[in-house]
């Protein structure tokens, strides 16, 4: 069976919606509701997969959240912190 391949405006695509997502997690339908075009689902479910490797998302029971930060303060304030 041929698998679709996302391209890289897919990705982006996906990626900006799930940055700019008014709630704190976003189900799987909503997000598809919510990109400005359609995009098969075995090819959102790639590019979904890839983000949560990537460290951009998370993916649970009830959708995905956001949670990449790239802000160097927040890096360093873990580097420093206790392990609890």
């Amino acid at each position: 069976m041929l698998e679709h391949s996302p391209t890289l405006n897919t990705v982006l695509m996906v990626e900006t919606v799930l940055k700019k997502m008014e709630g704190s997690v976003m189900k799987i339908a909503e997000l598809k509701r919510k990109l400005p075009r359609q995009v098969n689902h075995n090819t959102l479910m790639i590019v979904l997969d890839y983000l949560e490797k990537s460290g951009k998302i998370l993916v649970g029971l009830k959708g995905i959240t956001w949670i990449y930060n790239p802000s160097e303060k927040l890096r360093k304030a873990i580097a420093k912190g206790i392990r609890v």
